[in-house]
C-alpha cells in the first residue's frame, strides 16, 4: 500500500514542477537559469577602480614628496650605480649614503638660501605696504636710465608715488591686495614645520627608489609590455633619459648660473642679492632668462652711479653664459631630447603654479614628456605614408579608385 502511496507523491510532485514551470514568475527566472546582474569580471573592475580611487584620495598629500624622490631618483640614478659597484652592491649601505649626500649637497644649501630670501622678500613687502600707505618718491637711479628715464619717472609718480597707488597696481595684476600678499610671505616664512614633514617624506621616499628602485621597474616593465606591448620599450627608454637631461642639464645649469651670478651680485653691492640668485636661477630654466636677470641689475647698477660693477657684472654674466652654452649645456642638456622655447616657458610656469618650488623641474620633465611622445608618434605618422602608398599601389583599379 505504501508503495502506491509513494510512487503517486512521486507523480503529484512532477505535475506540480511542470505546472510551477509552465507559470510566469513574479520575480523573473528560476536560480538555475538566471545569469548574473553584474558578472564576476565587471565587479572585479568597479572594485579595482573603487580601491584606486579611495588610494589617491588618502593618499593624495604625499604627491609632491614621492614625485620630488622620483626626480631626484631618475636624475642621479646614473651616479647611484656608480657608488654601488664601488661599495659591492649593498643596496641598503648606497642608499643611505646617497641620502647623506643628497641632505649635504642639495637640501641644506637650498634651504639656507630659501630661509635667506623669505627674510629679504619681507623686507620688500613691508615697504611696499609703507610705501602704499605714504607714497614713495621716484628714485634717482631710476629717472637716470638713459632714453627711459624720464618715462619711468613719469610711470613711478602715477603707479607708486601716490598713496594707495601700489596697491591699485597690485590689485590689477595680481588679483589680491598688498596686504594679503605680505600675509601670504609671513605664512611662508612660519610654515616651517610643514616644509620639514614634507622634506621627511621625500627622503623616506628617495631612500626606498635607491634601494628598490630596479625591482620596482622591473615590475613596471612586465605590466607596461601587457598595454603596450609593441612600444613600450622606446618608451620606457624615453622617459628615464628625458628626466636625466631635463633635471641633470637645466637643473643643474639654473642652479650653477643661479649661485654664481647671486654671488656676482653680492660683490656688486646689489640688495636682497640671494633673492635676486634665486629669481636669476628661476629664469635660467627659460631660455634667455639669466641674461634678461643680470642684464636688468648691470643697468640698475649704471643708473644709481655703479658702473664700474655694472659693466663687470655684464661682462661676466655674458662670459660665464657664453662658456655655459658652449661646453656645458650640449653635454648635460644633449639626451633624446630638446626642449623648445614654448613648452619650457608652459612647464615651468604651471609647475611652479602647481607644485611651487618643485614644480620648477617637475614642470619642465612632463613638458619634455609630452614633446618626446608627441614625436614618437610624429615618427611613426611619418613611416607609414610609404606603406600606404605601396599598399595602395597593390590594389586593384576598381578598389583605388
Amino acid at each position: 500500500m505504501s508503495e502506491p502511496h509513494g510512487g503517486s507523491r512521486v507523480q503529484i510532485s512532477k505535475v506540480e514542477a511542470e505546472k510551477a514551470r509552465m507559470e510566469p514568475r513574479f520575480f523573473g527566472q528560476a536560480a538555475a537559469t538566471r545569469s548574473a546582474l553584474v558578472l564576476p569580471i565587471s565587479a572585479a573592475r568597479w572594485l579595482l577602480l573603487l580601491v584606486l580611487l579611495a588610494g589617491v584620495y588618502f593618499f593624495h598629500g604625499f604627491l609632491v614628496p614621492v614625485l620630488a624622490a622620483l626626480v631626484i631618483g631618475f636624475a642621479s640614478w646614473p651616479v647611484y650605480r656608480r657608488l654601488l659597484d664601488a661599495i659591492g652592491g649593498n643596496r641598503t649601505f648606497g642608499a643611505t649614503i646617497a641620502i647623506l649626500c643628497v641632505l649635504s649637497f642639495i637640501i641644506v644649501p637650498i634651504s639656507i638660501a630659501t630661509a635667506y630670501a623669505v627674510d629679504e622678500v619681507r623686507i620688500w613687502a613691508i615697504w611696499a605696504i609703507e610705501a602704499n600707505a605714504q607714497g614713495a618718491d621716484t628714485p634717482s637711479w631710476l629717472t637716470g636710465i638713459p632714453g627711459v628715464g624720464a618715462w619711468l619717472g613719469t610711470q613711478w609718480a602715477t603707479h607708486v608715488g601716490r598713496p594707495g597707488a601700489l596697491g591699485e597696481l597690485i590689485q590689477l595684476v595680481s588679483g589680491s591686495n598688498i596686504g594679503n600678499i605680505y600675509r601670504g610671505v609671513l605664512v611662508v616664512g612660519a610654515s616651517a614645520f610643514q616644509s620639514f614633514l614634507t622634506l621627511l617624506f621625500m627622503l623616506i621616499s628617495l631612500f626606498f627608489v635607491y634601494r628598490d628602485g630596479e625591482r620596482f621597474a622591473a615590475q613596471i616593465d612586465r605590466v607596461g609590455e601587457r598595454i603596450f606591448p609593441m612600444r613600450w620599450e622606446r618608451i620606457s627608454r624615453i622617459v628615464p633619459l628625458t628626466i636625466s637631461s631635463t633635471v641633470m642639464g637645466m637643473g643643474t645649469i639654473a642652479i650653477g648660473e643661479g649661485i654664481l651670478l647671486g654671488f656676482c651680485y653680492w660683490l656688486a653691492g646689489v640688495p636682497s642679492p640671494v633673492t635676486l640668485g634665486l629669481i636669476t636661477g628661476m629664469m635660467a630654466l627659460i631660455p634667455g632668462g639669466a641674461p634678461l636677470c643680470f642684464t636688468l641689475v648691470s643697468v640698475y647698477l649704471v643708473a644709481s652711479g655703479s658702473v664700474f660693477e655694472g659693466v663687470a657684472l655684464f661682462a661676466w654674466g655674458t662670459i660665464e653664459l657664453f662658456i655655459v652654452d658652449k661646453t656645458l649645456r650640449p653635454r648635460l642638456v644633449g639626451g633624446p631630447i630638446q626642449l623648445p622655447f614654448l613648452p619650457t616657458f608652459f612647464g615651468l610656469i604651471g609647475g611652479v603654479k602647481t607644485m611651487g618650488f618643485l614644480g620648477l623641474f617637475v614642470g619642465p620633465v612632463l613638458m619634455a614628456l609630452l614633446v618626446a611622445i608627441w614625436r614618437e608618434w610624429l615618427r611613426e605618422v611619418t613611416s607609414h605614408p610609404v606603406e600606404e602608398a605601396t599598399i595602395e599601389a597593390a590594389r586593384p583599379p576598381d578598389l583605388a579608385r
